[in-house]
């Protein structure tokens, strides 16, 4: 789409969002045509907009220990800005239990560390 011909709809759609027309269709069930009417400048129903923000940002989780982690277009943001694709998580995983010993020993000084910088960030 031509810059001068852009709306604020295909902003929110393709930059805010980042959903194609295709993706933006099967989340809301509606047509593509539908979708590109509303990127002409045709209102976008409510309950769409509110799928596509939910698609966008998403929360996880209930209570402090989730605080900061959120899923965005399909990735997990974690609270430090990283975002990680299911792949990461698994091999994250995988190597988390094949328990190396120096893996242990690297993970205990990790968490000391972290547990001491929560502390003086949250003020003792």
């Amino acid at each position: 789409m031509k810059y001068n011909k852009m709306t604020n709809n295909y902003f929110f759609r393709f930059y805010k969002c980042g959903l194609s027309v295709e993706q933006t269709a099967k989340l809301c069930f509606k047509s593509v045509t539908q979708v590109n009417n509303w990127d002409k400048g045709k209102e976008i129903p409510p309950e769409c907009k509110r799928l596509m923000r939910m698609y966008c940002e998403r929360k996880i989780g209930v209570g402090e220990s989730w605080h900061g982690f959120t899923v965005e277009r399909n990735k997990l943001k974690l609270p430090t800005g990283q975002e990680l694709e299911p792949q990461q998580i698994l091999t994250a995983v995988a190597l988390l239990e094949i328990e190396c010993d120096t893996d242990k020993s690297t993970l205990t000084k990790l968490l000391k560390f972290s547990r001491a910088i929560s502390k003086i960030k949250n003020g003792f």
